[in-house]
């Protein structure tokens, strides 16, 4: 309350009454608590509104929240984004961006996936200072560890940890390229972290808790992956694969990701590009499957992580039967 005073006071010169916010919990979240508050102002039936973000609980498994925060500003700058009002010990305030987020079926409108293909392309162009070391195959390492300490020796067995070393070393090897291209990927490219203003067609990416140089296949891999989730159901923990793209859909955004930059998309070009992102998904599948083992000790939002878990490394070792 004080520092959204502070933010209210220092910002726009409001003098709020926490008797007069209005606060509403955002639904769709599985690592933050999200809530939009707003309060009225001078003007009369003119609502002030900023979006507070809840840091999840044991989050520092899986990044580090100092480097997030300056992803954060970084990006900010860039003119990405919402801007970052203040912090506290548990969370921030952020800018509320006056448009809608997706929904699941936003993600197969050609129209609006078009528009995510040039937006993708936009961002995995920008220059973001500090590392640009891909860190996808040691942070999936890393969270193997941290899911070797946390699970019972059940689910060690059942989840396959001896094996699942293997396969990370065994994908790195096969599908790692000196002349694939990299770029500042999101990595979490689901619905509900890209919103958009319909009456200007325009996108805007949001949520950069996961974001890092890594292989431009991997990102887009991780957002055909994500066409299979519905996160706002009674069950946003279930996965229906039935709904992942298409090769003639996956091409399609692939050219539309190409030649959104002014590069030509030759057949070729997007044949080799398409073919890494199917490479990749397997890698994707192993990183959100231990990021639901690992969630589901440390994060108490209302999600079967457990259950998300199993499905991804289904998912995973049927895919990798096939390929």
């Amino acid at each position: 309350m004080k520092l959204l005073k502070s933010v209210a006071y220092s910002n726009w010169g409001d003098l709020i009454d926490s008797k007069s916010l209005n606060v509403v919990h955002l639904s769709g979240a599985m690592t933050n608590k999200v809530y939009r508050i707003s309060w009225p102002t001078k003007i009369e039936s003119v609502a002030r509104t900023v979006l507070v973000r809840i840091y999840g609980e044991g989050v520092d498994l899986f990044f580090n929240r100092e480097d997030e925060i300056q992803t954060f500003k970084s990006l900010s700058g860039h003119g990405y984004g919402p801007k970052l009002l203040g912090q506290f010990c548990e969370g921030r305030i952020e800018e509320f961006i006056h448009a809608r987020t997706l929904s699941s079926t936003d993600l197969r409108n050609p129209e609006i996936s078009a528009l995510i293909a040039a937006k993708m392309r936009e961002f995995h162009n920008l220059d973001i200072s500090g590392s640009k070391d891909i860190i996808l195959w040691n942070r999936m390492r890393n969270w193997l560890g941290e899911a070797k300490k946390l699970c019972s020796l059940d689910q060690a067995n059942e989840y396959q940890f001896e094996k699942l070393e293997n396969e990370i070393n065994s994908l790195e090897r096969e599908i790692s390229r000196d002349d694939q291209e990299t770029g500042f990927c999101h990595n979490d490219l689901q619905y509900g972290n890209i919103m958009i203003n319909d009456k200007k067609k325009f996108i805007t990416i949001i949520d950069y808790e996961y974001a890092s140089y890594n292989p431009v296949a991997y990102d887009i891999a991780n957002h055909f992956n994500e066409m299979a989730a519905d996160y706002h159901t009674d069950t946003p923990h279930i996965l229906d694969y039935t709904k992942y793209p298409g090769l003639e859909e996956r091409r399609r955004f692939i050219k539309q990701y190409l030649s959104s930059a002014g590069e030509e998309a030759s057949d070729e070009k997007i044949a080799k590009l398409a073919d890494d992102v199917e490479k990749y998904s397997l890698a994707n599948h192993i990183f959100w499957g231990l990021w639901g083992l690992i969630s589901a000790y440390v994060n108490h939002i209302d999600f079967d992580y457990n259950e998300y878990a199993r499905q991804r490394f289904e998912q995973y070792w049927l895919k990798r039967r096939l390929s």
